[in-house]
């Protein structure tokens, strides 16, 4: 049988399971699509979900618990903007909080305009704010945060200690991040994802991020797999927030509220833990040769007599 050179081979211990998922339809997406200068209007700062973009909330939460991956996430990072937390909370969120019960609300009701009921933290895992994996910063004020005091009271149990600016100080109305700034932090990201214990996380993040960030890692792969990584290609008239104008297309990563299951590698030894899942096997009284090198030595011996 010849060799596959594409297979490879990683422990265990070197990889992590994310669980990519780009936010759901917000009032900036309907509006943006209609007309691309909408995306300078004050009116959508800090856009929030649609009723549609809560269904298909609805939606992927339900596949999440069908398929059992609702048991298996360990940890939700969420890129904190508006859209983005009342994504992650409402498809990994407990269910409605229900008085008395002794769990903190991660979700208040109506957060955001959402007309939705209180989600409680109860039986779901830890939510955490990270500003890394944001959408391009700059310009767009559908992409500029509130305030961190803002967010505390809305969505009480997500944790905001990584932020250190109570205001946004990433974001500035006349510049807009370039692309390659864009992967370079979505790298810088995944990187750090290697300084947490977790095996099993999911990411709610954006499709520009999303797509820079993927399009970065994905160029050594062979062209199957990176089609796979950057798919979604799609024809527009104009150019939708977070997609990238290439020739007569449109490429946009992910489409609202799509989740992609990926495989995270250490290729660089980024940790130096060591295998918890490995066993050493019993030493034996004598030697342990493996059978091909007990088989030359038996062979050297038999001639030797």
């Amino acid at each position: 049988m010849e060799p596959i050179a594409g297979t490879a081979l990683y422990p265990l211990h070197r990889c992590k399971t994310i669980y990519l998922v780009r936010h759901a339809q917000g009032i900036h997406n309907v509006e943006g699509e209609k007309d691309f200068n909408a995306y300078m209007s004050q009116d959508l700062f800090d856009a929030q979900l649609t009723p549609l973009g809560w269904s298909q909330v609805d939606g992927l939460r339900e596949h999440v618990k069908k398929s059992g991956l609702a048991k298996k996430i360990e940890l939700v990072i969420t890129s904190p903007l508006l859209r983005t937390m009342q994504t992650a909370v409402g498809v990994f969120g407990g269910e409605n909080y229900i008085d008395g019960v002794n769990a903190p609300t991660l979700m208040v009701e109506n957060a955001g305009h959402s007309g939705r009921p209180a989600v409680s933290s109860s039986n779901c895992p830890p939510f955490l704010a990270v500003e890394t994996c944001r959408e391009h910063l700059g310009v767009h004020p559908c992409d500029k945060r509130r305030s961190i005091t803002e967010y505390r009271p809305l969505f009480p149990a997500i944790d905001f200690s990584l932020i250190e600016n109570d205001e946004d100080v990433l974001w500035e109305p006349d510049v807009r991040e370039p692309n390659e700034s864009v992967a370079l932090r979505g790298m810088k990201f995944f990187d750090w994802l290697w300084t947490r214990e977790e095996k099993e996380i999911a990411i709610v993040s954006h499709s520009g991020f999303l797509y820079h960030t993927l399009s970065m890692y994905s160029k050594e792969c062979h062209p199957t797999i990176r089609d796979e990584v950057g798919k979604q290609l799609r024809m527009f008239d104009h150019i939708p927030d977070g997609c990238v104008a290439n020739s007569e297309l449109v490429v946009c990563s992910f489409a609202n509220c799509e989740l992609r299951s990926m495989v995270l590698v250490d290729r660089s030894k980024l940790r130096s833990d060591s295998p918890s899942l490995n066993y050493a096997g019993k030493i034996p009284a004598g030697l342990d040769l493996p059978s091909d090198i007990a088989d030359k030595k038996h062979v050297e011996e038999s001639q030797k007599n």
